[in-house]
């Protein structure tokens, strides 16, 4: 039997469900938040998890995900970020999207395109996106916003934001009007 892949740092889950299906492709060790209900007893196990041997946050990406990502950003703004497109998230059957229903290869190609964001500080002396170049592009507002937004979050490992987040997220994670273009170009072209 092949072993698994080893992952340095602790990988911060909703659930158990979501440390077995990891638990099946990698020799991994999470932390679980027990979905979005995540208290200052959790928040300090993976404060000391993040001193010791680093934090990749891996939630569902859903509306709960996203607020569990928020307040661990807040908390341990340098933890590490690997984002599941939703598609890659859908259950077979019926169910809410989550980390337990990814490939093996999906849960792998994430693991490996993981991101650090950057403190405000940094993301303020870095060039942001302009708001008018969103705003061209139909992220902001107008038909398909929403869609364009999630694809492009997929394509850019940033995940799903809504139009007041997006440059934020975009700055957070070091996002250049180049890539950006790039990846706009990938959106148009599929539509």
């Amino acid at each position: 039997m092949a072993t698994k892949p080893k992952i340095e740092e602790i990988i911060v889950v909703e659930g158990k469900d979501d440390t077995r299906r990891l638990q099946e492709v990698f020799d991994v060790d999470t932390i679980e938040t027990i979905g979005s209900a995540i208290d200052q007893g959790i928040l300090d196990q993976i404060e000391l998890a993040q001193e010791t041997r680093g934090v990749i946050v891996f939630t569902d990406p859903d509306f709960s995900g996203e607020k569990i990502r928020k307040i661990i950003m807040e908390a341990v703004p340098d933890a590490k970020h690997a984002f599941l497109p939703r598609s890659q998230a859908a259950p077979k059957g019926k169910g809410s999207l989550g980390v337990e229903h990814a490939s093996h290869q999906a849960l792998k190609e994430a693991l490996q395109k993981v991101v650090t964001p950057i403190n405000d500080q940094d993301a303020a002396e870095n060039q942001p996106i302009d708001r008018q170049l969103l705003l061209a592009f139909g992220l902001i507002a107008g038909p398909g916003a929403k869609e364009k937004r999630e694809r492009l979050g997929d394509i850019l490992r940033i995940g799903y934001t809504n139009g007041k987040q997006l440059d934020k997220r975009l700055a957070m994670f070091r996002i250049t009007e180049a890539e950006f273009a790039a990846a706009m170009k990938i959106v148009e072209d599929e539509q």
